[in-house]
Formats: structure tokens, C-alpha cells, sequence
């Protein structure tokens, strides 16, 4: 891991363009209808919990890739 690597990640980088909003709003829409179904098909507990909170972290980790451009 790079210094470079570590300075990119740990940047804010606001939305380039209009393109760039609708990916990142697909991907949370993406996530969100995953979450409702998770919610919805399973009984509440932490295993629940979980499987919502692990799709929160790929929505994240999915608009950081497009923020930081694959870098």
C-alpha cells in the first residue's frame, strides 16, 4: 500500500458530473431493493441485521470505487 493509495482513499471527491451521480445513485438503489428484500424474507435477529449491514458496506465500498476511480 501506497502513500498515494492511502491519500486518494481518505479524500472527499464530490460528484465529477451527472454521469457520475446517476452511478452512484443506481448502486444505492441497487443496494436498498436487496436490503428491502433481505428485510422482508427474513425474521429479524442479528443475522439480519448483518446481511442489511453487509449490503450497506458494498454500496460504500462500490461508490468509493467510483469516487477513487478503480485507483
Amino acid at each position: 500500500m501506497t502513500v498515494e493509495q492511502i491519500e486518494n482513499w481518505f479524500t472527499h471527491h464530490p460528484p465529477k458530473d451527472a454521469e457520475t451521480i446517476a452511478r452512484y445513485q443506481s448502486i444505492r438503489n441497487a443496494g436498498k431493493a436487496l436490503a428491502l428484500t433481505i428485510q422482508a424474507c427474513t425474521p429479524v435477529g442479528a443475522d439480519q441485521a448483518a446481511a442489511i449491514r453487509k449490503v450497506r458496506e458494498a454500496v460504500m465500498t462500490a461508490n468509493a470505487a467510483i469516487a477513487c476511480e478503480g485507483k
